[in-house]
């Protein structure tokens, strides 16, 4: 059974996440010392800067010829299953939201399917669960809490930050795919769009947005033939619709007597396309590159047995070491900014909650036993599902400014409620 000095080390590494968390509060909600643009800074310091850096020292650091294949077949089972179950269901909801359309503020079941997914399947395991799991099962936990880490690193934290891409791709697309233009146009109107939308091209900059691009025919065999005036009089429909190449909205200008070129699918066209601007801008987050970097460089220095030069991993460490703490200092600035203490409200609250410490177990002990875990492994699997939500969970939510309500909830709530939670499965699981 966990012992006394075993329970003071949890409180040892859930008192510092709480004290910055409360600094963030106090700063913005009674000292005013920080702006909501300021606030925006600080989460996307840690998002750009602390947080890939930790993970490169947490990936470098780790050795992958020693890893657990049971153990983490399991991990990876759990959330394969899970992504396959909300997908089913997104899919599902959106059919029906084609019959009974949405309302604008309400989220998508995308956007669901990445805060459930978080939820059940991202837990704090090292800050939480390497002192609160040794105590439990000893020494050899961390090493498994580590190995978990470095997983949800590689891969499921780039497949969360790639749905974040694709959704904010799409909202991008859908808002430079719905601009309005008149039904009907003279030529010489043609033209002027064309001039003008040439010119707000060249004139814009950079963003994350997908730039547009918007293609102008006239049928060449009409300008040819006629006078000036016949030319001038003449009136073409104007369509829109979206090419994949850049998916914009492209002006077909037909005259009368041709036929309208067959569209292709919509929804089948904007998937590929945002898909693929999703992974490209996926590829260019110092996240993406951490997670690789350090996984290379883990596989080349176990091999021959090296280790990053002290000097480098003190400049690293510096920088990694205020994930956590600004993750949690930013967590209690935006809960100063909220109306209220629980900002996604009970009944989310709840849910969040119902997921974090039941589902997400429940789930690891089924795919954990289809893997065929026992003993000490298979236990320490379920419990370390039973850990709170990850920090970085946060961050992110915040960042794609998508749920961060519930996920500051799930983390503010979950790590008071980890302990008891865990301690029970710790007991179920020694009967």
């Amino acid at each position: 059974m966990i012992s006394g000095a075993n329970l003071y080390a949890v409180a040892k590494a859930m008192v510092p996440l709480y004290t910055a968390m409360a600094l963030g509060y106090i700063s913005v909600k009674y000292l005013r010392a920080f702006t909501p643009d300021q606030c925006a800074g600080i989460n996307h310091f840690v998002a750009l800067y602390a947080l890939p850096l930790l993970i490169f020292r947490m990936v470098a650091s780790n050795n992958p010829y020693k890893m657990s294949g049971r153990l983490l077949a399991a991990d990876t089972l759990q959330k394969i299953i899970l992504l396959v179950v909300l997908f089913a269901w997104a899919y599902w909801a959106n059919k029906r939201q084609k019959k009974s359309p949405r309302s604008a503020s309400s989220s998508t079941p995308l956007q669901w399917v990445v805060t459930i997914f978080s939820l059940a399947s991202l837990p704090n395991t090292i800050i939480m669960g390497v002192p609160l799991l040794g105590g439990m099962y000893g020494s050899m936990s961390a090493s498994l809490m580590a190995q978990i880490v470095v997983l949800q690193f590689c891969i499921w934290y780039n497949l969360v930050i790639f749905l974040y891409e694709y959704m904010a791709a799409k909202r991008a697309v859908l808002a430079k795919g719905h601009q309005v233009l008149p039904a009907v146009v003279t030529k010489t109107d043609v033209g002027a769009i064309k001039v003008a939308l040439q010119d707000q091209k060249e004139s814009s900059t950079e963003t994350t947005q997908p730039q547009q691009e918007v293609c102008v025919t006239i049928i060449e065999d009409a300008e040819a033939d006629g006078s000036e005036s016949e030319k001038s009089e003449a009136e073409t429909k104007v369509t829109a619709t979206e090419i994949p190449k850049t998916v914009v909205p492209i002006i077909k200008a037909k005259l009368p007597d041709q036929p309208v070129p067959e569209e292709r699918p919509e929804p089948t066209v904007a998937v590929k396309v945002v898909a693929s601007m999703a992974m490209k801008k996926l590829l260019k987050i110092p996240n993406t590159h951490a997670s690789f970097l350090g996984l290379i460089w883990s596989l080349m220095a176990s091999k021959v047995g090296i280790k990053l030069p002290v000097i480098v991993d003190d400049s690293l460490a510096i920088i990694s070491t205020t994930a956590v703490g600004l993750s949690m200092f930013s967590a209690g600035t935006f809960l100063a900014r909220q109306s209220r203490f629980i900002p996604c409200g009970y009944s989310k609250a709840s849910l969040s909650i119902l997921i974090r410490f039941i589902v997400g177990p429940i789930l690891m002990a089924l795919t954990s036993l289809a893997m065929g875990l026992h003993g000490t492994l298979l236990h320490i699997a379920i419990v370390q599902a039973a850990l709170p939500l990850a920090v970085s969970s946060f961050v992110y939510a915040e960042e794609y400014k998508l749920h961060a309500d519930i996920m500051s909830t799930g983390i503010i709530i979950g790590n008071f409620l980890s302990l008891p939670f865990t301690i029970l499965y710790y007991i179920l699981t020694g009967l």
